[in-house]
């Protein structure tokens, strides 16, 4: 048995008893391999912790550690779970020239593309296709709000309409209106057959005008209203179409993803120096011991659009631009990228300064900008947004563009927390839910921006602020970026986070935020 296949053995054998092992913990077993049985170590500190009245969460270096020297000695309370899941070792960046043997070397890829709209797009921009389109969206989103058991006997709107006064009733319907009026708040919403006025009373609970507030026009959600005496409603909640909590499918082996977007290359305010930070720490050459060890384990590197920084895409950007030829912009870029490892695989998508059409769904950038890249290393270019699974845990990844739109629109939210806007999205099970704002939406057959399936992982950029937070089972996470405050920002009063990298483990979703500034 080889090394390797031993080390796999020890993982298995850590999985089926319970626990898993977090990355110190494994890089120190990786090591004990070349000399100690793995598994039987393993076995001496899974027998250890059955005698711990408090159990860990994670098996972390230094119970190993114990096991291996002193193992007679090792008494309960010697070992705390650990649930942490977020750290910024930025404080000890150091440069060295350690030995650097990736772990995701010997690691063989396992990428599936499960949704991309890069050959389904056919739309000509008509009237009627619009109405199809929304029509779709209604009918996706129906559907998965008539799968919760409240919601199933939920009445059309003309039904709703005939019934008698104080009737309780539940409707799904397209928020097309919200204003507010003496305190009160008014929506107008419709289905497919019909229209209806609801009421949001002033003294209504607090948690109903709550939910109000998350409302977005173009939103498809269900009332709980009672019926007055005239066509009026009176609003009692607000059902958004949710994500129901699920069980996160996990990667069989420790290997990693690092999210990131927003290069914005061509631009004065790329920050260089952080990115070649970064490029040197994937391969081995930058950064703490436990940084190093990291970067051994990465296997994905996930940028979710905006490589460049493109021509025109708002105003003066010319004067904030080194690089004014979109095609040299991408050449840059392409020699950045390939100095990342071989045995990493970079997954790229577009974002609204790319070349690609600027209405959602987006395709893959076209080959005629990537063929340098594309010459010097393998490259998945897909469009946006679009669903992968990486060593079966599943990564919606999409640039946000819309991000813009939820922010100006919902009081409670800021360019400070997107991973919040983010969060609203998967409540609304939509990516662009609001028509009409800054983001432009291409009228498709089939509305591709519908969230029916639930990813492990939600992976967005475009506000250029980095964040991330868990939403009933779902890690989401805003990369931030590597563009420094423009004049563009500075006007928007937007503060960006660049050089700060989100780097999560595929088999814990554990997540680690690196910062190269």
């Amino acid at each position: 048995m080889s090394e390797r296949e031993k080390l796999q053995k020890a993982v298995e054998t850590t999985i089926a008893a319970g626990y898993q092992l977090n990355s110190e913990a494994f890089e120190f077993l990786y090591k004990a391999a070349a000399t100690d049985d793995p598994t039987a170590l393993m076995n001496k500190a899974l027998q250890k912790i059955e005698e711990l009245r408090m159990k860990p969460l994670f098996i972390d270096r230094s119970l190993l550690e114990m096991v291996l020297k002193q193992p007679e000695t090792i008494e309960e309370g010697q070992v705390q779970p650990q649930e942490k899941s977020l750290e910024s070792p930025q404080q000890y960046l150091t440069q060295g020239k350690d030995f650097f043997h990736p772990y995701a070397k010997e690691v063989e890829a396992n990428i599936n593309v499960i949704e991309d709209p890069t050959n389904k797009l056919s739309s000509n921009g008509t009237i009627e296709e619009y109405l199809h389109y929304f029509k779709d969206r209604f009918k996706r989103i129906e559907r998965l709000l008539r799968q919760r058991i409240d919601v199933k006997a939920a009445t059309p709107i003309l039904e709703a309409l005939k019934s008698p006064a104080k009737t309780k009733l539940k409707i799904i319907c397209m928020v097309t209106e919200k204003r507010e009026s003496k305190r009160n708040i008014i929506l107008r919403v419709e289905d497919p057959q019909a229209r209806a006025t609801i009421l949001v009373a002033h003294n209504a609970p607090e948690k109903l005008h709550k939910k109000v507030q998350l409302l977005l026009p173009d939103q498809v959600v269900c009332l709980a209203v009672v019926k007055t005496r005239s066509t009026l409603f009176l609003a009692e909640d607000i059902i958004f179409p949710e994500v129901g909590e699920k069980p996160r499918r996990r990667a069989p082996e420790p290997v990693y993803a690092v999210l990131t977007s927003d290069m914005h290359v061509g631009s004065t305010k790329f920050n260089r120096e952080a990115f070649n930070r970064f490029i040197l720490w994937l391969n081995g050459k930058y950064g703490t011991g436990r940084m190093k060890e990291m970067a051994g384990h990465v296997k994905y590197v996930l940028v979710a659009g905006d490589i460049v920084d493109g021509i025109g895409v708002y105003p003066n950007q010319v004067e904030e631009l080194v690089i004014k030829d979109v095609h040299k912009q991408y050449m840059l870029a392409a020699k950045l990228i390939e100095q990342i490892p071989d045995y990493v695989e970079v997954i790229i998508s577009p974002g609204n300064h790319d070349a690609s059409r600027k209405a959602l769904p987006q395709p893959a950038i076209s080959e005629d900008f990537l063929i340098t890249l594309q010459e010097s290393r393998r490259v998945l270019s897909l469009g946006d947004p679009c669903l992968i699974s990486l060593h079966n845990v599943e990564v919606l990844m999409y640039h946000g563009r819309s991000l813009d739109d939820i922010i100006a629109t919902a009081p409670s939210l800021d360019h400070e927390h997107p991973e919040k806007a983010m969060k609203l999205l998967l409540q609304s099970r939509h990516l662009a839910p609001l028509y009409g704002g800054k983001t432009m939406l291409s009228p498709e057959n089939r509305d591709l921006l519908v969230i029916e399936r639930v990813p492990d992982v939600f992976h967005a950029g475009h506000v250029h602020v980095v964040g991330c937070c868990n939403y009933r089972g779902v890690l989401i996470v805003n990369s931030g970026g590597w563009q420094e405050q423009t004049e563009y920002m500075q006007k928007l009063g937007l503060i960006p986070t660049p050089g700060k990298v989100p780097v999560v483990n595929l088999q814990t979703l554990e997540t680690t935020i690196l910062s190269f500034i």
